[in-house]
């Protein structure tokens, strides 16, 4: 439900709701890709520690309940060995991505998991045309659904009970549907969602920063709370059909087992994000409403975070949408929104790539400006996040800011290598030299020496 919100970096698809059949998918956008593989290393896993008392609640909260609030009965996961079937219009990036995925899974999460040739599977991965998802689920780049092994069956099933989260009492067979024509970055992000979807947790909790399972989707790929989370989802002394009463009884020991660290980390408890701020959100970051219901919702958001007296990302992010929705008839109040939203995420340590997005705005007004060494300072500490948070399209995008930073200072020289530098993950993460080229041209128009020279 995001990704008009990051225009400069032009991110990819997004969680949206569930629907009523429970379907998990990511809100669409109109690139396309050619065959590039990607550019990070294979092991470049970021660790970090978390209480194991909020890792508890959090693991509850993620594995009872749907993105629509809807209240899981049971506890649900695949009891065995896991086999993924890889079919379709399969883009040349997708299997790299595919087997990266799968090692983590086994490295980080200790899944039994593996790629199979045979007709059956536990795990189907579909690669379609944007267009026959579309067909399907309108507002969908991407999705994950039980019980079906093509779309065909999904369009089937897909109002019946079989093809129902809520009605499961455990997993046995899923299907996940990705764009073969999105960018390499888009079809590794859905992939990395719907996977781990698939996999455990249905739910996105917006008070987790460090998590894909969040509905800002700020994070695109699984980050090591994610992995955590699914090696707890398969302890051996879990197993489907449990209730929530019987897995928090047996979580803490489970955490104390497979994240010994946490028990000594303090914890965080942050207040549970209320309905009323989440509808509101939800109406800010939608393309169904008017933009003047957008603008209002994003006010109300962030007067009811002020209220709830909360201080954390949550607040920040508040500011941010309001700030991209104010931007186009208000630029310089947008500026402060965006000073504001980069203030709170800078009082949080595991903010730095919410702070990564909102320089690329504040550099952007500094080169507007004619402020080339401003815009150098605000971008030079945020390229490092992005690179290892493996975002291809913001990396970029910093890179291409942080080029005409050093140009408009008379460092044409280092200009250039930078921008010859960012040419890998500006074509992972726009898909195309065409589309990295539309990104360098926008951020041409930015600076004023351009417009005064013709």
């Amino acid at each position: 439900m995001r990704r008009f919100l990051l225009p400069l970096c032009l991110m990819l698809g997004a969680c949206m709701p569930a629907t009523p059949n429970d379907v998990a998918t990511r809100s669409s956008n109109s690139m396309s890709a050619d065959l590039i593989q990607n550019p990070f290393p294979v092991t470049n896993y970021s660790l970090t520690r978390h209480s194991n008392t909020d890792m508890a609640r959090d693991f509850l909260d993620l594995s009872f309940e749907l993105e629509n609030g809807r209240a899981l009965p049971v506890f649900t996961r695949f009891e065995g060995p896991i086999s993924v079937r890889l079919e379709g219009r399969v883009p040349a990036s997708l299997p790299a991505d595919l087997n990266r995925l799968l090692v983590r899974f086994r490295d980080e999460a200790n899944l039994d998991i593996f790629f199979t040739k045979a007709e059956t599977a536990n795990i189907h991965v579909h690669a379609i045309p944007r267009k026959e998802i579309r067909a399907t689920l309108p507002s969908a780049a991407c999705f994950v659904v039980p019980n079906v092994t093509s779309l065909a069956e999904f369009r089937l099933k897909r109002r019946t009970k079989a093809t129902s989260w809520s009605a499961l009492r455990e997993r046995t067979t899923v299907s996940l549907f990705l764009p073969s024509d999105g960018t390499p970055q888009e079809l590794r992000d859905c992939l990395h969602e719907e996977f781990a979807q698939a996999l455990g947790p249905l739910n996105d909790l917006y008070r987790l920063p460090f998590s894909v399972f969040n509905d800002d989707n700020v994070h695109t790929v699984l980050t090591s709370f994610d992995m955590m989370i699914l090696k707890a989802s398969y302890a051996p002394e879990l197993r489907s059909g449990m209730s929530k009463a019987d897995v928090a009884r047996r979580l803490p020991s489970i955490l104390a087992r497979i994240n010994p660290e946490g028990e000594n980390v303090p914890a965080i408890q942050l207040a549970k994000t209320h309905s009323q701020w989440k509808t509101d959100m939800l109406t800010a970051l939608g393309n169904g409403a008017s933009n003047t219901a957008r603008f209002s919702a994003a006010q109300n958001a962030v007067s009811f975070a002020n209220q709830a007296g909360w201080r954390d990302h949550r607040l920040g992010f508040s500011y941010y949408v309001l700030a991209r929705l104010m931007q186009q008839y208000d630029s310089a109040n947008a500026e402060q929104m965006f000073i504001m939203a980069d203030a709170i995420f800078r009082q949080n340590r595991y903010t730095g790539l919410h702070s990564a997005y909102v320089a690329t705005q504040l550099a952007s007004y500094a080169i507007a400006a004619g402020q080339g060494d401003d815009a150098i300072v605000i971008l030079t500490p945020h390229i490092n996040n992005a690179y290892k948070y493996e975002n291809a399209s913001l990396l970029a995008t910093l890179m291409f800011l942080q080029a005409e930073a050093l140009e408009m200072t008379g460092r044409a020289s280092e200009a250039r290598t930078i921008r010859l530098d960012s040419l890998a993950w500006a074509r992972y993460g726009f898909g195309s030299d065409t589309n990295m080229n539309i990104k360098l041209r926008e951020i041409h128009s930015l600076n004023p020496l351009r417009q005064t020279n013709g």
